[in-house]
């Protein structure tokens, strides 16, 4: 990891992004792809055998060759094929959706090398038809994203085409990803969520926000101060499905062919803790971080946007209230966003969304290439640009793929315990995502480490996701569990809930290999951290540091640490953040020194747990 990305926790980063206190770059405009600045622009025809408009980031008449591998097929054409062609068709279809966990993008007019050649009307209409016709085979809906007209200097306009096709796979209700939302306390964030999940604008003074609001206090400050879900479906059609149509979460659930659920986690530094929280423990597929365009880079958005990129959270940024800005404020916000995305420890780069085309580009450039980072404008009161957030979020694929999932389905249940509840006429309840393996209704689990590294017996009752009653749970999906009459005093958070064929390793002493994005003075033996490693959040005590008496800003090491109140399960390669006042640093579990062999709890215990 560059030691130069320890500059986006460093404390005295106030005088480099604090307000509009910084010397910007003016000379490249906003920092966007080369496409998109020239659409910022004035509008200039294409040249000879080139696309308008139809992928922002290349000014070539060809696409990156096909792979076969992935959810993306190219076709010339599709007119008339024979039966035999069309079942081999129907299969290429199959195997493109199960690539995509039931997504395939189908570039029509184009060759397998990428190049752009283009259909004329007629064979675009009936290479639309024989899709459509293919589509229908295996119970999958299309959408067309978009047309681009290719200029050839030909007698008749020839176009190329991208469609969508979308089918839910046979064992799952909906396809689900998580977005972590990010961003400085008043930068809108919840306001944002209450206006996409409600489905109506924001009054200018946080009307939208109320609904997603879980205590009193956080309604009386307007400041979240816990971590909340929200939902935004899209049907198969691609059309958005939230609160403005369905009365509950489940019609939504029942509509919604594509979920996504926002993590709405806290933007004030006292709530960092909760923040970091929601990021090592509930697996986000990507993050949004929401820049308050009337007040640019201030507060926890440098720190929020570090901590997306020490855990290799994919993150795309929204730049939000537009209706308080001029158009030069909200210009001057952009080459502010570029400068520190463009900076030696991030390396990204921005892309702004001015239209549906680049919306689509976004969406699919995003999932290939990591370092390409979309940039969105939009206001919740006014609902400007909205819409295009709503392309990008519906056309936006998975990052795994089904190989991946089958091969977590295949191991051992494990359940990471994230909340914990009383429910009345239910009793306790565990919120928390799946790990790995396969979890159902009366499944008969074991819960722990508790302090003395002992495992209690349990039996899964119901289970929920999104509100919503659901069978079976499969590996990466979050849930919630009631375990009915299993004693609440039993369970805390970073447990985990495991099959009781599994031999889990628990420790109170492992070791990892760090590097400290941030320090005032020296990191050495005896120095204090609180440690997050997936769902496991406790105060370490540095044991040892080896190789090194101390360590400062930027270094690495091999470094030792011992929990402080109980022990914890472990694996090997599991992402270590560690954190206290300004300290900050980053790792992975390099080596564990596990108690002995775990046990179950003694049967006087499982007898009161029956009871």
């Amino acid at each position: 990891m560059d030691a130069r990305f320890s500059e986006l926790f460093s404390s005295h980063n106030g005088r480099d992004c604090g307000g509009y206190r910084t010397e910007v770059n003016t000379g490249n405009g906003c920092g966007l792809t080369p496409a998109t600045k020239r659409a910022s622009g004035k509008k200039k025809r294409p040249n000879a055998r080139h696309v308008r408009s139809f992928k922002p980031s290349y000014n070539t008449s060809y696409l990156p060759p096909e792979v076969e591998e992935g959810n993306i097929e190219y076709k010339l054409k599709l007119v008339d094929p024979t039966q035999s062609r069309f079942e081999h068709l129907v299969t290429q279809m199959k195997w493109r959706l199960q690539e995509g966990r039931g997504e395939a993008v189908y570039q029509i007019g184009v060759e397998d090398n990428g190049m752009l050649v283009g259909l004329s009307e007629k064979d675009m209409k009936a290479s639309l038809t024989t899709l459509h016709d293919m589509a229908e085979k295996v119970g999958a809906d299309i959408t067309v994203l978009r047309h681009a007209e290719v200029d050839y200097d030909a007698d008749q306009p020839l176009t190329i085409a991208e469609v969508l096709i979308r089918k839910v796979p046979d064992d799952q209700q909906f396809l689900d990803l998580r977005v972590a939302v990010l961003g400085n306390v008043d930068s809108g964030k919840s306001t944002l969520l209450g206006v996409l999940t409600q489905g109506e604008l924001d009054n200018g003074r946080g009307r939208a926000r109320l609904n997603l609001f879980r205590h009193l206090h956080e309604i009386q400050t307007g400041r979240t101060s816990s971590i909340s879900f929200e939902i935004l479906g899209f049907n198969s059609k691609g059309e958005v499905v939230n609160y403005s149509e369905s009365r509950t979460a489940e019609d939504i659930c029942e509509s919604a062919s594509k979920m996504i659920t926002f993590i709405d986690l806290a933007g004030h530094h006292k709530y960092l803790k909760t923040t970091i929280f929601g990021l090592t423990s509930y697996c986000p597929d990507f993050a949004m971080l929401v820049v308050g365009a009337n007040t640019g880079i201030v507060g926890t958005t440098r720190e929020h946007l570090g901590l997306a990129m020490a855990l290799k959270v994919p993150i795309f940024i929204v730049i939000s209230k537009l209706d308080l800005c001029t158009r030069a404020t909200v210009e001057r916000t952009v080459r502010q966003l570029e400068r520190i995305l463009k900076q030696p420890g991030c390396n990204k780069v921005p892309m702004l969304v001015a239209n549906t085309d680049d919306a689509v580009a976004a969406a699919q450039q995003f999932a290939q290439s990591p370092n390409i980072t979309p940039v969105f404008t939009v206001s919740s009161v006014s609902g400007e640009n909205l819409d295009l957030l709503k392309v990008f979020f519906n056309i936006i694929p998975p990052l795994s793929n089904s190989k991946e999932q089958e091969e977590l389905m295949q191991q051992l249940t494990e359940f990471q315990v994230d909340e914990i509840y009383t429910v009345p006429e239910v009793g306790t309840v565990v919120g928390g995502t799946l790990s790995s393996g396969i979890c159902r209704e009366g499944d008969d689990l074991v819960v722990g480490p508790t302090d003395s590294g002992q495992f209690h017996k349990l039996t899964v009752g119901s289970i929920q996701r999104n509100r919503s009653a659901c069978r079976v749970l499969r590996a990466g999906q979050a849930a919630t569990l009631a375990l009915g009459n299993f004693d609440r005093t039993l369970l805390r958070k970073g447990m985990v809930m495991v099959s009781p064929e599994m031999d889990p390793t628990i420790c109170w002493i492992f070791e990892a290999e760090i590097v400290l994005l941030f320090h005032s003075k020296t990191f050495h033996k005896g120095f204090q951290v609180t440690v997050h490693i997936g769902n496991v959040r406790q105060t370490a005590t540095v044991e040892a540091v080896y190789g090194k008496e101390e360590l400062r800003t930027g270094e690495k090491a091999c470094v030792q640490f011992k929990f402080l109140k109980h022990p914890e399960y472990l694996k090997l390669g599991a992402k270590v953040l560690f954190r206290e006042g300004v300290t900050k640093g980053i790792g992975h579990v390099t080596k564990l020194h596990p108690i002995v062999q775990y046990r179950h709890a003694p049967e006087s215990d499982e007898d009161e747990d029956d009871d």
